[in-house]
């Protein structure tokens, strides 16, 4: 695409063309994800990371100043975005290693562990509406990616994306009064 053909595509997204936004999302989306994915080394993460990204550009789009090319704005927020998801992890990482040598000193079982702690995760599954248990768990127990799930249930990767945000924000609550720690273990999203 010429830079021209670039800038009028980028207007049209700006004045809320849904047609134009998903023609440069279909355009760049798997280009985006394979660069992610050589950054940070974990493709589920990439594949997020874009797809949020993309969220993001279409919400902010009336925002958004593109003084190089598209294309270059694209992959310099992607590439930023997981500059920063490389940062958090490390800090989380940092995070659960002080706590694990914590607990070592300060006897981890006391601290911790809760008899019933897995009992509770799996009940705040269960609590979830079925579509949305189901995705959840083709994301987390199965390890699919948004958009396999998306294919297997024939539904939008923006709504597969929505039920995941949804899910965590219930086993968020419903979960609170565990430690922060616990959900590094468990997989869950701290967001």
């Amino acid at each position: 695409m010429n830079p021209f053909e670039e800038k009028t595509q980028f207007e049209n997204i700006q004045k809320g063309d849904e047609k134009a936004f998903e023609q440069l999302f279909n355009s760049y989306y798997g280009h985006l994800c394979v660069f992610a994915s050589r950054i940070i080394e974990n493709e589920i993460a990439a594949e997020e990371i874009v797809q949020d990204f993309f969220v993001k550009f279409w919400e902010k789009k009336n925002q958004l100043s593109v003084e190089s090319s598209l294309k270059n704005y694209l992959f310099r927020s992607v590439k930023n975005l997981c500059l920063n998801f490389i940062k958090h992890n490390k800090i989380k990482t940092q995070y659960a290693q002080h706590m694990i040598a914590e607990a070592e000193k300060n006897n981890f079982k006391d601290n911790f562990i809760e008899v019933d702690l897995a009992k509770k995760i799996e009940e705040s599954i269960q609590s979830l509406p079925e579509k949305r248990q189901e995705i959840f768990r083709m994301s987390r127990e199965d390890g699919l990616k948004y958009r396999e799930i998306a294919e297997k249930l024939k539904i939008s990767i923006k709504t597969v994306e929505a039920q995941m945000g949804l899910a965590f924000k219930t086993l968020r609550d419903k979960l609170k009064d565990y430690n922060t720690f616990l959900f590094l273990i468990c997989g869950f999203k701290a967001k």
